[in-house]
């Protein structure tokens, strides 16, 4: 549509005026027009990638670049960036951001400045943080959680026993669940998120201990998506999951109580990531609280 192509290119030329990376176009998202243009029923979303475009981890299934000693933090970038999102109209904003394991926090304070600053200059947007996990600095989860975001996502990627094959030794599966707990203990009202790739050798025993380890420690939203091989160098797929297996991971994580599931092939951990079933929960919150 002419409303999505328009706010397609006025995101784009915004962020590269201010030196903004945006994760749709960085991965090549195919959901872009989709997620920007937002539509009538839909809450328009676009995802920024904060930090810098080079990362301290070396995962097996992610092409962002890789560095031992990234470039230095950019002290504009909480105010460029509330800037940036302020003009382009979007009403929910994911930040995410590489692993910065070179800085004493993680890049947590910064972060949460980012969030703050957005939070000032347009205080009707919904925030979500797709988080590292801080090497396990539970500190670190704080400061963020507690920074005024709506959600706080955390990436498991995949299911515990193939966690060392896909992701950087410093990430561990205990180390993510534990992050997505602090998240909720510091902040109770916040959404907790996270996303699971599959069709990299997990099995179905294992995709359902993991939604119930999640549902344990009361993580709000899950999404499952396939894992694409993004170069010939990282880890070869497995298998390409049906649409017809993807519904059933998204209708079993409605039974099992999870507050939305996004699941299907195309799906990625921010897609449509503000789509009106997150919208809607966070708004019913706040008039629960206000009442």
């Amino acid at each position: 549509s002419t409303v999505c192509e328009e706010a397609v290119v006025s995101t784009q030329s915004t962020g590269r005026s201010l030196n903004l990376s945006t994760v749709c176009e960085e991965a090549r998202c195919p959901n872009i027009g989709e997620c920007w243009g937002g539509g009538d029923t839909n809450t328009a979303t676009a995802t920024i990638m904060l930090m810098g475009d080079e990362c301290t981890r070396g995962c097996r299934f992610c092409s962002v670049k890789t560095s031992k000693n990234p470039g230095p933090l950019d002290p504009l970038e909480p105010y460029n960036t509330a800037k940036a999102i302020g003009s382009w109209g979007v009403n929910y904003i994911v930040l995410t951001s590489v692993d910065r394991d070179d800085i004493s926090d993680g890049g947590a304070s910064h972060l949460a400045e980012c969030v703050k600053e957005l939070k000032i200059q347009v205080p009707e947007l919904l925030v979500e943080v797709l988080s590292p996990d801080f090497r396990g600095d539970l500190d670190a989860v704080d400061c963020l959680a507690s920074s005024g975001l709506d959600v706080f996502a955390h990436n498991l990627e995949t299911v515990n026993r193939l966690q060392a094959f896909v992701r950087d030794p410093r990430a561990n599966y205990k180390q993510s669940m534990e992050v997505l707990i602090k998240a909720k203990e510091s902040s109770p009202s916040v959404l907790t998120k996270t996303s699971l790739m599959l069709g990299l050798g997990e099995t179905d025993e294992e995709i359902v201990q993991t939604m119930e380890d999640l549902r344990r420690n009361s993580v709000d939203v899950v999404t499952f998506g396939q894992y694409m091989q993004p170069t010939k160098r990282h880890l070869k797929v497995k298998e390409y999951v049906t649409p017809e297996k993807f519904k059933h991971w998204e209708e079993l994580g409605m039974e099992m109580g999870f507050a939305y599931v996004a699941s299907g092939p195309l799906v990625r951990s921010s897609y449509k990531a503000g789509e009106f079933y997150i919208k809607n929960i966070i708004e019913k919150q706040r008039g629960a609280v206000s009442e």
